[in-house]
């Protein structure tokens, strides 16, 4: 029996050091299951209360009132056996008692007599143990306020703002949020965002919190007119809430905000993401009330914004009938939006039956009340599914020509999905136009059979079209002609063109131009590039245009893949210059191009190749080649250091990608990246949070999940949030060190560290980077890392007085001398200057300092000269030296002449020096300068 006990106590220890969550979930069943197996009621009692915590936590409502009545029964019975406290860090028993009437008023099964008996019973409670009744206030606030009883509410909030917090009352971030949210919907905006603001500023946070307090403030700070507030409370709290299905109505006011705020493609995709989540809780009806009001007044916009067609998906769930009822087909916006509006109101009524009150009818009159309202608030991180501005094609030969188009650009997929409507072109030359380019690609797909299934049908349109002999030579050869790679198929071609005199012109460049390309797949230019020679001058004899442009990209190809970039380009130049060529043609040169000149670093004009090329792929319809072209031109666009631009092709190829059921996680890093560097530091960290969720998920390698983890930590950096930024960068160092990369363990080990510091975290940072040193040491090829590290713990070290600072700025200047690092020499030297400075050593730090300033100043980095020769200066104003900083700072005046905050604080000082020593007329001259 001992050892069954030792694991429940090991089980328990578990539990309470677990996060909540699935994992800590199932640690709470497995006590469970095993207190019962032992037959041990008060080992159940033990793992029963966790587990009404849990269930609570996570959204459990069922278990939750299960739990709790077998655990209160249990104390009521034998209290001394079974405390209402059991002193473990949790929730006791009677602070669980305000879960339990908040619960049963969140379902209408449970009726307005139950509720009240929970309440009153609370009450005796509370009284028998001696306990205040705050607690007992707050649940029957609650009570009034969900039930509609708006004035009853206000008397007992007034009545629980006087009365004695206890250990039984709400924690500042649940009361302050409690009551921000009962003044936003009473209409007393300003004292809802002031509780907020309150909670933020001291740093009050619980379980659901701060994110449901800010979800509160959405609307209040947007009727406020402070719209960057707004957005930066919704996109933390979003941030916050989406991983939990327990935080529906958090989720469901973040909704609302990004409707109202013109983002619907982002209202949407929310929607799209957590609809899933109204069958999460059966129970917590109240939550699906708020809901569904939320995606009924998402989509009603979206479908004002054109888009009331757009699938809604995961919306036809068998999960999701009871709420929308049936629907054939998929969901649309518009239909899906008439259908949440009437199982809301449905909802509702049965809460206004129940309660006696008119409560949820006037939620649903309020929140119909703002389509009225809209404000200007952008968030970029969605769009809506991208179309293509092409018009359908009228008839088959209309479909002919696009098809053409598609395949001499490349795009397999599109190409596949228009080839049927083309079928039916009369003409028989067309017909087996088509029906190649078919073959052709259900080869380069590996789906020969199909390909082999339908060459009788090619082999019969030559015929009709009276192309004999290329029927005939289609006969002999099979696939060969359409790209089979094969030794077999190599060695026929070339047979063929040894004896191809005889044959027309057009079958000799098709012989030449099939064997050509199989060495381009081997990797063989040369002979490629001589036989585009042939192909070219046989397709010119033939008069055919598009042939002959398709060898010329060949050909190009076979120069590139040669290496030979200046040819390659001027080739591309020429070949761009004409004018008879097709769009297909067109587009894929421009795309080439794009490619070169980047490889060239001349981005800006690849950038517009690109872009040039994405608007021919949408004339011609090209979904999916439209998504590459985007991501490739919003590459150009991030090397080009234009932000802004990258950020919009970036957006455009996710929504492509997640439309053809692409790599999404990859388009959004790249999004999310560019939003970074514009800095939309807080959708950047939104976006980096879903790209680590889904590698999570998909169990990427730890080195991928490492880099993902790191940008998010200095997304969460860039936007204030540095207490999570500091777990993230810990995160990162963990997964980089899993995934084998000492050196950027130890980058990101420093960045964690510099957090610290900045919030006088001093001896935590010492150590962490005294484990990055010792990380990245083992990396001796990564220079750059450790001098960067060796570099942050000299300054650690420096600051405190440490001697083994100036050991590792000499192993840093070595660095810089080995590796001609002109700008480190010169700033591993300022920061021996402020060592010395620490230390008392006035003229070394001062000497120091100088050279460091000579050093920037010698490499054009003028603005670190003043800012090395301001610190001189200082030091010396500082230890009764007045008349030796005067010349040093006005050199840091000079130096600051581009840099004006620089130069007035140094202006600034100067004049306060000149001052002291009696120098009125030069103070006035210097002071002068803060005026210019």
């Amino acid at each position: 029996m001992a050892r069954p006990k030792k694991r429940f106590q090991q089980l328990i220890e578990e539990i309470d050091r677990t996060p909540w969550g699935p994992a800590e979930q199932a640690l709470v069943a497995d006590a469970v299951a095993l207190a019962l197996e032992l037959g041990d009621e008060r080992l159940e009692y033990e793992a029963r209360m966790r587990q009404t915590a849990s269930a609570n936590m996570n959204g459990a409502t069922d278990v939750m009132l299960n739990s709790f009545a077998w655990c209160l029964a249990r104390h009521d019975a034998d209290p001394q056996r079974f405390p209402a406290d059991l002193d473990y860090g949790g929730a006791d028993l009677m602070w669980q008692f305000k879960w339990m009437a908040s619960a049963l008023r969140s379902s209408p099964a449970f009726s307005v007599d139950q509720i009240a008996a929970v309440l009153d019973d609370m009450e005796a409670h509370y009284r028998a143990a001696g306990l205040g009744q705050s607690g007992v206030l707050t649940a029957r606030f609650e009570d009034a306020w969900d039930a509609g009883r708006t004035d009853e509410a206000e008397a007992l909030r007034v009545q629980l703002e006087a009365t004695p917090r206890d250990e039984h009352s709400h924690c500042d971030a649940c009361g302050r949020s409690q009551f921000a949210g009962f003044f936003a919907e009473t209409e007393r905006d300003a004292e809802a965002i002031r509780l907020v603001e309150e909670m933020l500023e001291g740093g009050f946070s619980c379980g659901e919190e701060p994110e449901h307090a800010l979800s509160r403030v959405l609307l209040p700070y947007l009727r406020a007119g402070r719209p960057d507030e707004a957005k930066s409370a919704h996109l933390r709290s979003y941030r916050l809430a989406k991983d939990n299905a327990d935080n529906l109505r958090i989720v469901a006011n973040n909704i609302v905000f990004a409707a109202v705020t013109g983002n619907e493609a982002r209202a949407l995709a929310m929607v799209e993401r957590h609809i899933a989540w109204l069958a999460h809780d059966g129970l917590n009806v109240d939550a699906h009330f708020a809901a569904l009001g939320a995606i009924a007044f998402a989509l009603d916009r979206v479908t004002a914004a054109g888009h009331g067609e757009t699938p809604v998906r995961g919306a036809d769930s068998p999960a999701l009938v009871a709420f929308f009822g049936t629907h054939e087909g998929p969901w649309g916006a518009a239909d899906l939006a008439a259908a949440a509006w009437s199982s809301a109101e449905r909802i509702g009524a049965e809460f206004d039956r129940r309660d006696g009150t008119d409560g949820h009818a006037r939620s649903v009159a309020r929140l119909r009340s703002l389509e009225a309202e809209s404000y200007d608030v952008p968030i970029r991180s969605d769009a809506f599914a991208a179309t293509t501005d092409t018009a359908t094609p009228a008839d088959a030969d209309g479909w002919f020509d696009r098809v053409m188009n598609l395949a001499q650009f490349g795009a397999e997929h599109e190409t596949l999905q228009a080839l049927p409507h083309a079928l039916e072109v009369e003409d028989p030359a067309k017909l087996s136009q088509i029906l190649s380019m078919r073959i052709g690609i259900l080869i380069a797909l590996d789906r020969v059979d199909e390909a082999r299934e339908i060459l009788p049908a090619r082999i019969e349109a030559l015929r009709a079209a009276g192309r004999t002999e290329q029927a005939d030579l289609e006969q002999r050869l099979g696939l060969a002609t359409f790209g089979l790679n094969t030794p077999e198929a190599a060695a026929a071609l070339e047979d063929e063109l040894a004896t191809a005199a005889s044959l027309p012109a057009w079958s000799r460049g098709d012989l030449a131009i099939s064997r050509a390309s199989l060495h381009m797949h081997a990797e063989e230019p040369d002979a490629a590039l001589d036989l585009a020679e042939v192909a070219a001058r046989a397709f010119a004899e033939a008069e055919d245009a598009r042939l002959s442009n398709t060898t010329t990209l060949i050909a190009i190809a076979a120069v590139l893949q040669k290496g030979d970039m200046e040819a390659g380009s001027a080739l591309l130049d020429r070949f761009l210059g004409q004018d008879d060529l097709s769009d297909g043609h067109r587009a894929q040169a421009l795309q080439t191009r794009a490619r070169v000149r980047g490889g060239r670093e001349d981005f800006v004009a690849g950038a517009t190749d690109a872009d040039e090329a994405c608007r021919l792929l949408a004339a011609l319809g090209a979904t999916k080649a439209l998504g590459a072209a985007h991501l490739l031109a919003g590459a150009l666009w991030e090397d080009a250091g234009d932000a802004e631009k990258a950020v919009s092709r970036y957006r455009v190829t996710a929504r492509f990608v997640e439309q053809e059921g692409g790599d999404r996680a990859g388009a959004d890093f790249r999004l999310a990246r560019a939003m970074l560097a514009q800095g939309d530091a807080e959708e950047a960290a939104e976006l980096f949070g879903a790209v680590l969720q889904r590698e999570e998920e998909d169990e990427v390698p730890a080195a991928s999940r490492a880099m993902t983890a790191s940008m998010l930590a200095r997304a969460l950096a860039a936007s204030g949030e540095f207490g999570q930024s500091v777990g993230a960068f810990g995160y990162a160092a963990e997964l980089f060190g899993e995934g084998g990369e000492p050196a950027d363990q130890a980058v990101a080990l420093t960045e964690r560290a510099k957090i610290l510091a900045r919030f006088e975290e001093h001896d935590e940072a010492i150590a962490t980077l005294e484990a990055a040193s010792e990380i990245v040491r083992t990396a001796p090829d990564a220079v750059g890392a450790r001098a960067d590290v060796l570099h942050n713990l000299g300054q650690a070290y420096g600051a405190r007085q440490d001697d083994r600072a100036f050991t590792l700025f000499d192993e840093v200047a070595q660095l810089a001398q080995e590796h001609d690092a002109g700008w480190l020499q010169a700033d591993v030297q300022d920061s021996r200057g402020r060592a010395l400075a620490s230390f008392g050593r006035i003229d070394e730090a001062v000497a120091a300092a100088l050279t460091a300033a000579d050093a920037f100043a010698g490499i054009g980095d003028v603005g670190s000269a003043g800012g090395s020769e301001l610190f001189a200066a200082r030091l010396l104003g500082a230890n009764e030296r007045p008349s030796d900083a005067v010349p040093i700072y006005r050199s840091a005046i000079e130096h600051a002449a581009d840099h004006p905050p620089l130069r007035q604080v140094a202006a600034l000082e100067l004049g306060d020096v000149l001052e002291t020593l009696g120098r009125h007329g030069e103070a006035a001259e210097v002071r002068a300068l803060l005026d210019s």
